[in-house]
C-alpha cells in the first residue's frame, strides 16, 4: 500500500511501541516519503476515524491526511506527524512544579483549536459513524461509571454499597445531562493525543468522538493525570477557554463551571477505570503509575465540589480511594529498576518495548563468529554448554561483551540514581539462536551480580519455537 501511494520502495518498516489501545502503528519510510501504517481489527472504529478525519480536514482542522485505505484488511495509511506529543513536549521543558509561559501558550493554542472541533467540527458531521454510540448520553455515562466501579473500586478493594452507589450514579448523570449536548465531543482529548508539529498542535485518536457537552473535553485535557497541571494554571486555562468560547456563543460562566466540575469527576473516574483495567486486570504496570496523579486530582476535586451531599455513597467511596493504604502502596511504585533483556532474530525485527518507556539499547551480534555455521551446533542455543564453550574460545565475543557492559552499566547507574523504573536491552543476530542468546544470558548474569535490579530475560525466537 505504501509503495503504491509513495511511488517508491519501502526501505524501513518499524512498529511503534503499543499505547492504551489495541491498534498497531508502523512508521514506513522510503527514499523521500514517509507515512504511518495502521492496523486495527475493529472495522467500526476504523470507519469512524477515517470518516471523521476526512470531515475535519475539509473543515481546515489540524488532523492527519489519510493517504490510502484497505477496509478488507483493516489497514490504512495516514500522515506521519512525528513523535513529539504535547505530553512529551511538557516533560521536556518542565522543571519540577514550574509551568513555563511557553507551555501555557501552547495549551491555549490547543484549547482554541478544541473549540473549532466542538463547534465547526460538529457542523455537517455524519454521526452515524460514531462508535459505539452517537452521543455521550445516559447509557455512555453509565458505562463509564460501571467501568470505574468494576475495574477500579472492586479490584482496589474499596468498600461501597452497590445499590446506593448506583442511585448516586443516576444523580450524577442527571446533573451532567443538564448541560447543552449539541457539540462534537472528542472523548479522549488528552496530552498524548495532541502532536506538536512546527510549534502548532495537531490532533489524533478522535475515533471515539460523538455528540455531547462542551465541558467534557476541557476536563479531559486540564485534568490529564500525568500532565499534572498546577491548579492555578488549570483555572487560568479554563477561564481562557470560556472567554474564547464566548466570542463564538454567549454562555453563563457560573453555570458552565457547575457542570464542568461534574464532567471533571466522570472523566477522572473513567480514566481510573482504565488504569484499573490495564494495570490491575491486564497486569500492565506502567498504567498504575498514573494512579497517584489521579488521586491528587480527586483530593482537589473533593475540596471544591458543592454537590457532594446529593451523592453521599459516591463521595464516600471517592474519599476512601484517596485514603486507601493499599492504593497508596500500589501507587508509590517502590520497585527497583527492571532491565528487560531480549534476544531476537533480525529476520523477525527488533522487539517492541512493552513498558511504555520507548525502548533502549539494540546490540548487533552478527559480526561475531557464528557457531550456527557448523552442523554440531545447529540444534544448540546460546544456553547450551557446547555453545558456551565455543564462545569461551572466541576473543571477539569477550571483547564485544566488555564493551556492552561498559555502555549498559553507565545507563543502569544513572537510571537507579534518577529513580527510573525500566531499561530495555536487545541483542540481535541472524537466527536469534546462538550469539544473541549467549549475549543476553551473559548480560543478565553480569547485572544481577553487580546491581540491585530486577532482570526480565526473554529469548524471542526460542520462545516462538516452543509454542
Amino acid at each position: 500500500m505504501f509503495e503504491k501511494w509513495a511511488g517508491e520502495e519501502a526501505r524501513s518498516f518499524v512498529m511503534l511501541p503499543p499505547s492504551g489501545s489495541y491498534r498497531e502503528y508502523y512508521r514506513i519510510t522510503g527514499r523521500d516519503r514517509t507515512a504511518m501504517g495502521v492496523y486495527n481489527a475493529d472495522e467500526k472504529e476504523n470507519a469512524a476515524f477515517l470518516q471523521f478525519s476526512k470531515h475535519f480536514k475539509a473543515k481546515g482542522l489540524a488532523v492527519p491526511d489519510i493517504y490510502s485505505e484497505d477496509s478488507s484488511n483493516h489497514v490504512y495509511l495516514q500522515e506521519d506527524l512525528g513523535d513529539i506529543t504535547l505530553y512529551g513536549f511538557l516533560q521536556g521543558i518542565r522543571k519540577g512544579d514550574d509551568f513555563p509561559d511557553e507551555l501555557k501558550a501552547f495549551y491555549k493554542k490547543t484549547l482554541k483549536s478544541l473549540i473549532r472541533f466542538q463547534v465547526d467540527g460538529n457542523n455537517g458531521l455524519d454521526y452515524t459513524y460514531c462508535y459505539p454510540r452517537k452521543a455521550f448520553d445516559k447509557q455512555s455515562m453509565l458505562w463509564d461509571l460501571h467501568y470505574f466501579k468494576y475495574y477500579f473500586l472492586k479490584l482496589a478493594r474499596v468498600p461501597f454499597d452497590e445499590q446506593s452507589l448506583e442511585d448516586d450514579y443516576h444523580q450524577l448523570i442527571e446533573l451532567l445531562m443538564e448541560a447543552e449536548q449539541d457539540y462534537f465531543l472528542y472523548r479522549d482529548f488528552q496530552s498524548r493525543n495532541v502532536m506538536v508539529v512546527d510549534e502548532e498542535p495537531y490532533f489524533i485518536d478522535y475515533q471515539g468522538g460523538r455528540k455531547g457537552a462542551l465541558q467534557y473535553d476541557v476536563a479531559s485535557l486540564l485534568f490529564d493525570a500525568k500532565a499534572d497541571i498546577p491548579n492555578e494554571i488549570r483555572n487560568e486555562l479554563l477561564d481562557y477557554y470560556i472567554d474564547e468560547l464566548n466570542k463564538i456563543k454567549p454562555i453563563d460562566k457560573d453555570q458552565f463551571k457547575k457542570h464542568y466540575f461534574g464532567y471533571v469527576l466522570i472523566r477522572i473516574m473513567q480514566a481510573m477505570g482504565a488504569y484499573g483495567f490495564r494495570g490491575f486486570y491486564e497486569k500492565k504496570e506502567h498504567f498504575l503509575k498514573s494512579i497517584p496523579y489521579a488521586i491528587e486530582n480527586l483530593k482537589y476535586l473533593l475540596s471544591i465540589i458543592d454537590f457532594k451531599d446529593k451523592m453521599p455513597t459516591l463521595f464516600t467511596a471517592l474519599t476512601n480511594v484517596t485514603e486507601s493504604e493499599e492504593l497508596i502502596n500500589i501507587s508509590q511504585d517502590k520497585e527497583v529498576l527492571t532491565v528487560r533483556i531480549t534476544s531476537f532474530s533480525y529476520k523477525r525485527g527488533i522487539p517492541v518495548d512493552i513498558s511504555g518507556n520507548g525502548g533502549g539499547f539494540v546490540f548487533d551480534c552478527r559480526a561475531i563468529h557464528n557457531p550456527g555455521r557448523y552442523p554440531e551446533y545447529a540444534e544448540k542455543t546460546g544456553k547450551d554448554e557446547e555453545v558456551i564453550a565455543f564462545f569461551g574460545k572466541e576473543p571477539e565475543m569477550s571483547e564485544f561483551l566488555t564493551d556492552v557492559y561498559s555502555i549498559v552499566d553507565k545507563s543502569v547507574e544513572k537510571y537507579i540514581a534518577r529513580g527510573f523504573k525500566h531499561l530495555m536491552v536487545n541483542f540481535g543476530c541472524t537466527g536469534g539462536q546462538h550469539r544473541s542468546v549467549f549475549s543476553a544470558e551473559q548480560l543478565s548474569a553480569h547485572l544481577l551480580n553487580k546491581y540491585k535490579v530486577k532482570v526480565e530475560l526473554k529469548h524471542v525466537e526460542q520462545d516462538m519455537k516452543r509454542k
